[in-house]
């Protein structure tokens, strides 16, 4: 018997390797439209970018002199335009200054730049709303700049091939400012279940503001995300890509509130984000979006790490470790879908009644403890949910030991995304060299941080963690994309940059 396929349900078409991989630059160019806006538009209204291009040349310390600015942030603000193209680096004396100078875009990239500024106001507007819901001013304000991106926000394209490309880059960015939180909204709430994207729907089944909801799907089928007939909609195989990858947003949308302080951290208190009670909630970041986002990256590379757990848990038992801790658990769902894998696919599930599975989720954050202690309730998964610091193994090994009687080294570690998120700690001055391979820019409460400095102080955290991996080693996934297929010269943007501005 022969089973027809139905066609003409979007779910079932398929895109050409040529499609995805351009859907795969607009979701990139997207989250690029999160970063730059705010960015570039305070380099361009305190009149650094104006300024740099004058003098052609210039280093770093020059310009924190000029305009008092915290060292750190400023670097790192510049590191952004570079990885636009709108700039080059330098890295002088050893990597302690830093040389910035224009090249043939910057003057043409720097004079486009206003365009950002009713997304940068969107930005600023939409901290008195629930980033959850749809409200209706905010709706409004959307909506206005829906109109002007329709109309390419009234650029003549330039004929000379490199201008041009620079304005559809900007005309990107503003559509993954505005598409990005939505995004993120619309997948917290539900939008991109199956119930949406295997029939039609319409507005009113998803929000009561139905005029103002129906303008935000409208768009969307502008941007050839949703087909719409009469009054209902339905995904496109387009929209079907970018659904399933809503998760890929959230991370870079949860740090919107520390691009808000944006022009606070560059001229102002550089420790701002940190300026906060004790034991009180973060301001730089919406920990239960990132939860939501980061969760949704990990699952990308569940299968990269399934055949390292197949065969070390299909070891002789006496060779296996006790179980496994995850630093920095997130939602929880790395976990579940390890455990799955050890059940059905090992040798030790065969034998968990007899050498049960000793399972660890630790986190610095206790919105993700919350979370991670509820997703594994819910899926009847056993597993010790604790608070961890990624820079301080030695307090993780003595709260097991202490109140568990586990040996850390006899757990398998595993973490996902984290060790580039610790609290910084200077490196003792043995340890930092002349010699470096980093291209980042880095800061701490302001500070900048050299490349040495922060590959030295990598070395030593390392350190600290190897005593409790002689037995069973270390797995690390640490990589900046949302797909394996993705080229280096997409890796270490977006998301990079909005950790490094915190940490």
């Amino acid at each position: 018997m022969t089973t027809k396929i139905d066609t003409s349900n979007p779910l079932n078409k398929m895109l050409t390797k040529e499609q995805k991989n351009n859907y795969r630059s607009e979701l990139f160019c997207h989250l690029d439209g999160i970063v730059v806006p705010p960015v570039a538009y305070a380099l361009y209204q305190k009149g650094v970018l104006d300024y740099i291009e004058d003098k052609g040349s210039i280093v770093l310390s020059n310009l924190v002199s000029t305009y008092k600015a915290n060292s750190g942030y400023l670097n790192t603000a510049l590191r952004v335009l570079c990885a636009q193209g709108w700039l080059e680096k330098e890295d002088i004396e050893e990597g302690k200054e830093v040389r910035y100078f224009v090249n043939e875009k910057s003057s043409f990239a720097f004079s486009c730049i206003p365009l950002y500024e009713d997304v940068v106001e969107l930005m600023h507007f939409s901290s008195r709303f629930s980033i959850r819901k749809f409200e209706l001013e905010p709706f409004k304000k959307l909506n206005r700049i829906f109109d002007k991106y329709k109309e390419n926000y009234g650029i003549q394209f330039s004929s000379n091939e490199k201008e041009a490309a620079i304005q559809k880059q900007m005309l990107r960015h503003i559509e993954g400012a505005v598409c990005g939180p939505t995004i993120v909204a619309l997948g917290m709430g539900g939008m991109f279940h199956k119930y949406f994207m295997e029939a039609s729907f319409r507005a009113d089944e998803f929000h009561k503001e139905v005029e103002s909801f129906g303008k935000i799907l409208d768009f969307f089928a502008f941007l050839g995300w949703f087909d719409k007939k009469n009054e209902t909609y339905s995904f496109t195989p387009k929209g079907l890509f970018f659904s399933k990858r809503a998760t890929a947003y959230g991370v870079t949308v949860s740090y919107i509130p520390m691009f808000r302080k944006m022009n606070e951290l560059l001229w102002g208190k550089g420790d701002v984000l940190w300026d906060i009670p004790p034991k009180s909630e973060e301001i730089h970041v919406d920990r239960s979006m990132n939860v939501w986002g980061s969760g949704g990256a990990h699952s990308t590379y569940f299968k990269k790490v399934d055949e390292l757990i197949v065969d070390i848990f299909n070891r002789p038992i006496e060779d296996q470790p006790k179980g496994i801790v995850d630093m920095g658990c997130g939602n929880g769902a790395f976990l579940e879908h390890i455990f799955d894998v050890i059940e059905q696919r090992t040798l030790r599930g065969k034998h968990l009644d007899d050498h049960p599975l000793f399972l660890v989720g630790a986190d610095y954050n206790k919105a993700a403890i919350r979370v991670t202690r509820a997703n594994l309730i819910q899926a009847d998964v056993w597993a010790k949910v604790m608070w961890g610091d990624i820079g301080r193994p030695d307090l993780l090994a003595k709260d097991l030991e202490s109140n568990y009687g586990i040996d850390l080294g006899n757990l398998l570690n595993i973490r996902t995304f984290l060790d580039h998120n610790r609290i910084w700690e200077d490196p003792a001055l043995e340890n930092v060299k002349d010699s470096f391979t980093s291209t980042g820019a880095f800061a701490f409460r302001g500070k900048r941080l050299t490349p040495s400095e922060v590959e030295a102080n990598l070395y030593e955290h390392f350190t600290k963690w190897a005593p409790y991996l002689e037995k069973f080693g270390l797995i690390v996934i640490e990589l900046h994309t949302i797909d394996p297929s993705l080229t280096s010269q997409n890796l270490g943007r977006t998301a990079a940059t909005a950790y490094d501005a915190t940490h």
